[in-house]
């Protein structure tokens, strides 16, 4: 396997966007699942899942790439994720509302886009469940710019996006500007979406954003040793998952997240395990 990994450019790609996906997209997840907005992950994979449909048909119908499907996929889901920003303002007192209208959009014109094109290829297979070889050396170059951008504006706005998450109404009082910072973030969910298809896929890359987060939170004793855990656990998925999907030669999204539930389910067991030996040897010495 390592000596492939240094032969073949596209494994390289393919690992070095393994490592920055593990790295952002439990970072912002850590955020997402604090706020409630689970949800939203799945809501923005759908939009993206119709602009790479787009881009595709575009490809097909022109015979020329003018904007590939990573580009479009990535262009709609930053266009949905204002939308949906737009959306909870419309519908303040019911703002989970956003999220279902925006995936069935998304849906909608997934399926429409796909019939134009004549249905499912190998190129849009890829980007439903993830590939070891379809990342391009240009995707990886986006994708870092990606990585950097979320990296730089959580950095900056970590006071900011922590109060929001924890308390909304304390936030605002202290006069942070909700909106500015709400909108910023959305954004930025739907930049890691976008990123992460190519190697989790697009029906699968909500796991990849909540599941470290998930198995995180039964163990962290704060929020920072969350995301911390959260990426541990994101790392050790993605390149097991990479790992296994090269040997296997199977989409590497679903084993990903059957490795994430592995260690989510070990990590619930482990710790109630470790509750009931506690609580047992209370009882003995109280007893």
């Amino acid at each position: 396997m390592l000596t492939n990994l240094l032969e073949y450019e596209f494994l390289r790609n393919t690992f070095l966007t393994g490592i920055i996906i593990g790295i952002i997209a439990p970072l912002l997840g850590a955020f997402v699942v604090v706020r409630r907005l689970s949800l939203i992950a799945d809501a923005l994979s759908h939009v993206t899942l119709a602009g790479i449909a787009f881009g595709l048909l575009l490809e097909k119908k022109t015979g020329a790439m003018l904007i590939t499907p990573f580009y479009s996929g990535l262009g709609f889901s930053i266009i949905g994720s204002v939308i949906v920003e737009r959306l909870r303002r419309v519908y303040t007192a019911f703002q989970e509302l956003a999220i279902p209208i925006i995936l069935s959009g998304g849906v909608g014109l997934s399926v429409i886009f796909i019939s134009m094109a004549n249905g499912f290829n190998t190129d849009l297979y890829n980007y439903l469940f993830g590939s070891v070889s379809a990342v391009s050396r240009h995707d990886l170059y986006s994708i870092i710019i990606i990585a950097i951008i979320v990296c730089t504006v959580i950095f900056l706005l970590y006071k900011e996006l922590f109060l929001l998450s924890f308390d909304e109404e304390q936030a605002v009082v202290t006069g942070i500007h909700a909106k500015r910072i709400h909108f910023v973030f959305i954004v930025l969910t739907a930049l890691v979406i976008a990123a992460s298809i190519r190697i989790v896929g697009v029906l699968l890359v909500s796991a990849l954003m909540t599941l470290p987060v998930a198995a995180s939170i039964r163990i962290a004793k704060g929020f920072k040793q969350t995301i911390i855990y959260a990426i541990i656990y994101g790392e050790t998925a993605v390149i097991l998952g990479l790992v296994s999907g090269y040997y296997l030669e199977i989409p590497p999204g679903g084993t990903i997240v059957m490795l994430l539930i592995l260690l989510l389910i070990t990590t619930i067991v482990t710790k109630r395990v470790i509750e009931n030996l506690k609580s047992r040897k209370h009882r003995l010495k109280t007893g």
